[in-house]
């Protein structure tokens, strides 16, 4: 596998240097100071790889190219933004950078109600709790008719839940749920949510659903003239959130997907975090039967309960089992001649990382130990294959 780790760029408090000394031959990186839907330049772009090359390091994923909001719901400019995609496509096409990353959630990228959660160990990391959602949902987003999509459990359990807490747990609540997107400093406020999710009134799950395969028909061209790879991260967390449609939180999403557009150029970022957050998921059924489509790969492993809540666990632990996914890469690989990208995705927060100021989820060191435990996985799965 290609070893690589997510850089936010130059403002990133990990340096390219760390991230060659952990041992990776690449970056995952992205233009994050282009406002989204804008082109990303020749000039851009070559600066960035300029960059990273210096530091002995190579950069062929993109994460992400993000798709503006217009495009999801098919409305205003969403024409425009489309062609700008496309030229973004070409101009990252010419600089050898082959594989796109990008996602179709509504609104919101991935979401949390804990960015600090201490595990066990003391180490601390991201989690996902359905009734302290449930209670910033009802209580400070106060989305309208929000109630309409609970269950009267979950009201009753979300209230008794924000009951307890006191007004630094309520604004911290706030802030995890509002959260900026990756690679952004500016978070969310409660206006702008409540006034972007009413532009997606009407919009369901097929009708979502539709605008991304009319999108991927519009772009596919491009992408199979550029030798481009397609890769979609899935929903995270994988189900419906703030009344929003979810359209890649499972098989049948991803299946669907590939039927509708059968090209080449399409496929997934298999993230064993956000899949595996799903009971229902299989993710070993689900790589072998997408295989060949899988062009870029997330590995984490989240802990689940019986009431749907998870936080991010050690990567050697959790529900995911990496190491049957890990060997099943590593015969993907050998079976279809080719190199997957990979990349260790939200590591907890050790207590050296508080010296480095980093983005909830990619702290170096504990990322580290994770890129550490994968690549001594996959060291053990090669040795062992060939006696």
């Amino acid at each position: 596998m290609e070893y690589t780790m997510r850089w936010y760029g130059p403002n990133d408090g990990v340096s390219l240097k760390d991230i060659l000394q952990a041992g990776c031959s690449g970056v995952v990186t992205a233009l994050h100071h282009i406002p989204v839907g804008e082109i990303w330049t020749d000039e851009e772009i070559k600066i960035r790889k300029t960059l990273v090359e210096a530091a002995g390091l190579t950069w062929t994923v993109v994460e992400s190219l993000p798709v503006h909001e217009d495009i999801k719901k098919r409305d205003g400019n969403y024409v425009q933004w489309i062609e700008n995609y496309k030229i973004s496509l070409q101009n990252l096409g010419k600089n050898g950078i082959k594989v796109i990353t990008y996602n179709f959630m509504p609104v919101l990228d991935w979401l949390r109600t804990d960015l600090y959660y201490q595990t066990p160990s003391t180490a601390l990391a991201l989690r996902f709790e359905w009734a302290a959602f449930v209670a910033f949902d009802l209580f400070i987003l106060q989305r309208p008719n929000a109630e309409k999509d609970y269950a009267e459990t979950d009201i009753i359990k979300a209230t008794n839940y924000f009951n307890t807490l006191s007004t630094i747990q309520k604004e911290k609540l706030a802030k995890a749920c509002m959260q900026g997107l990756p690679g952004s400093k500016e978070a969310f406020s409660r206006e702008k949510i409540l006034s972007l999710l009413n532009e997606y009134t009407g919009i369901t799950e097929a009708k979502l659903q539709e605008h991304l395969f009319l999108f991927l028909k519009e772009i596919v061209g491009t992408c199979e003239a550029g030798g481009l790879q397609m890769a979609i991260h899935p929903d995270d967390p994988p189900f419906p959130v703030l009344g929003l449609p979810r359209i890649m939180s499972k098989a049948e999403h991803a299946r669907k997907m590939l039927e509708a557009v059968p090209s080449i150029a399409v496929g997934l970022c298999f993230c064993t975090g956000s899949f595996g957050a799903r009971k229902e998921n299989n993710l070993q059924a689900m790589f072998k039967e997408f295989a060949s489509r899988i062009f870029f790969l997330h590995l984490r492993s989240t802990q689940r309960d019986s009431e749907g809540n998870f936080f991010e666990a050690n990567h050697l632990e959790g529900n995911a089992d990496l190491f049957s996914i890990v060997k099943l890469a590593l015969e993907l690989q050998f079976d279809e001649n080719r190199t997957i990208p990979m990349r260790p995705d939200h590591g907890h927060q050790l207590q050296i990382d508080d010296q480095i100021e980093s983005y909830p989820g990619y702290s170096f060191v504990g990322r580290l130990k994770g890129l550490a435990e994968i690549k001594g996985m996959a060291t053990a799965i090669q040795r062992m294959s060939k006696n």
